[in-house]
């Protein structure tokens, strides 16, 4: 049965993934260039009665599209590190970190190799550097979790005190 339920969460951590490098390729379409996401923030400023200066705007805009490049492959990251392979997977592994990144780092550069070639697209080496960024601070959460997980363990641990 364990068996079983292992190749289950296995295979739904591989749907689950390749879902999220779909929908990455997916928002690399034409319908999803920076003309959308202008139109989507305008909405939501409107949606949210508020009124920015076009240089405040601007700003906005490169911010959105910022924080969406360093989210996409954040989450792509911790998808791949997290991946149920083996049974030490709650530890922090330094050299799965750095392949999830690379990775990562590679279906970047070949998601703006993928721009290229779509009309109102273009690709940008800055936009993977974003994209490196967003996988390289997402193993941080696993790292993070190990040293909460080691101070947790030395504060309840008991003490031996010596006289």
């Amino acid at each position: 049965m364990e068996s079983k339920l292992a190749k289950l969460t296995s295979l739904l951590w591989w749907v689950m993934t390749l879902a999220w490098a779909a929908l990455i390729f997916c928002l690399s379409t034409r319908t999803f260039s920076s003309s959308f996401s202008r139109g989507l923030l305008s909405w939501m400023l409107h949606f949210l009665h508020l009124q920015v200066s076009s240089g405040a705007f601007d700003l906005l805009h490169a911010l959105l599209r910022t924080l969406a490049h360093l989210a996409e492959y954040a989450i792509l990251a911790l998808l791949l590190y997290a991946f149920p392979l083996e049974k030490r997977q709650g530890l922090w592994q330094p050299w799965r970190a750095v392949i999830c990144i690379a990775i990562a780092t590679a279906y970047s550069l070949t998601d703006e190799f993928h721009q290229l070639f779509v009309p109102g697209r273009h690709a940008s080496l800055g936009d993977c550097g974003l994209d490196t960024i967003g996988a390289t601070l997402a193993m941080l959460v696993p790292y993070a979790r190990k040293q909460i997980s080691l101070l947790r363990s030395t504060t309840s641990s008991p003490r031996v005190r010596t006289l």
